[in-house]
């Protein structure tokens, strides 16, 4: 069974790996562990059995808060896994003040766009070239 829980320092290694797997400009170990250091930031993972399948990290600034990344193994997706992990991190922002979230998503990542848009968030503006390989992003906003 998967378990949802507060990522934590001793979580870092894992969700770095699983970073690499699924991004082509990753956050590394020492960066997570840095801004895991910080007041604002707020992070959960989905565990099955000790392995972290998922994971969600942002912060939360005052009434402000900010998703900075979402993944799931490649074998875990389309099992609902990501809105379960991102259901815990709205939660989270929202008992920690946050009273707005941002986001942003590449133009071309569909299932995160319906992740976000059946969770009430709308698209307000596109960022042209936002991503390194030119790609742009939706900046998408709800209300907590």
């Amino acid at each position: 069974m998967t378990k949802i829980r507060t990522l934590t320092l001793s979580d870092v290694e894992a969700v770095a790996k699983l970073e690499a797997e699924c991004f082509s400009a990753p956050w590394t170990a020492e960066s997570l562990s840095s801004a895991l250091s910080r007041a604002d930031f707020i992070g959960y993972v989905a565990e099955t059995d000790g392995v972290i399948e998922g994971y969600v990290f942002g912060s939360v600034l005052f009434e402000e808060a900010e998703l900075h990344r979402i993944a799931v193994k490649t074998t875990r997706r389309g099992a609902g896994l990501g809105g379960d992990v991102f259901d815990a991190f709205l939660q989270g922002a929202k008992a920690r003040g946050g009273e707005r979230m941002f986001l942003e998503v590449r133009v071309s990542n569909a299932p995160a766009r319906r992740l976000y848009e059946r969770r009430g968030f709308e698209r307000f503006r596109t960022r042209r070239y936002y991503y390194d390989d030119g790609e742009d992003a939706l900046e998408m906003k709800k209300e907590l």
